[in-house]
């Protein structure tokens, strides 16, 4: 739970003060999504659980895309810049959002990120702009930080009924990513039918891709995604 929010939990804090806090938040997500479009860069924000993928994923976009698209990224997480320093050896210019007790990002702290002149920089002549949310499937959906596009990363390892159970989470998704497909055949009972079906029941279009950043499935299925997200955007809509 995060201490400043109470990320919805209105016995935490006052419903006005929740209001308020999502209403600046709005507003800052605004302003973002104004530069992000202005600049012609596709946000997407990229959720889901601690040790989903997430950054493994971004890792495997870079290598796939290297010499065609210019990445940028802030990686969020309670403590050290160890993804970030990932992303940065990948080729990925990144910056790091540590939240302390946070439990997501919000607009704000991109906003500050982004005035990071090396990152600032990178951000606004980049295709693609990641903004890799804190390890969490209930609190990053909530905020909006001027993204184009949302992304959730689940992993098989963490089971079949996270669509289930989370399903905020995975209405707020464009596109889900099930990663770590490589491991399939050492969890049995999970199935990539019987999760993407699982997606299907709470994600009203749902858009599924089974990846596997190590052994590369997946990979340029997402990648293809994101050329047409950017098209879509330069089109003036999203798909």
């Amino acid at each position: 739970m995060c201490e400043k929010c109470g990320c919805g939990d209105v016995q935490h804090v006052s419903i006005e003060v929740h209001q308020s806090l999502l209403a600046e938040n709005d507003r800052q997500a605004a302003h973002l999504r104004q530069h992000f479009e202005q600049d012609g860069v596709l946000a997407v924000n990229v959720m889901g659980s601690p040790g989903a993928g997430k950054t493994a994923l971004l890792e495997a976009i870079a290598l796939a895309v290297a010499g065609r698209l210019r990445l940028a990224a802030v990686s969020g997480d309670l403590a050290t810049a160890l993804d970030a320093e990932r992303l940065e050896r990948a080729g990925i210019a990144s910056a790091s959002i540590s939240t302390g007790s946070g439990c997501h990002l919000d607009a704000r702290m991109v906003h500050e990120a982004l005035h990071d002149p090396r990152l600032g920089t990178a951000a606004r002549s980049a295709d693609v702009f990641f903004i890799e949310n804190v390890g969490n499937l209930v609190c990053p959906a909530i905020y909006d930080l001027g993204q184009a596009v949302n992304v959730v990363v689940l992993s098989v390892t963490e089971g079949v009924d996270k669509p289930l159970k989370y399903p905020v989470m995975f209405r707020k998704a464009d596109l889900v990513v099930l990663s770590k497909i490589d491991l399939l055949p050492y969890l049995p009972g999970v199935s990539l039918a019987t999760l993407t079906d699982n997606v299907a029941r709470v994600m009203p279009l749902a858009q599924v891709i089974a990846l596997s950043a190590i052994g590369g499935a997946g990979v340029a299925e997402f990648a293809g995604w994101l050329d047409a997200q950017r098209a879509a955007a330069r089109g003036g809509h999203m798909q």
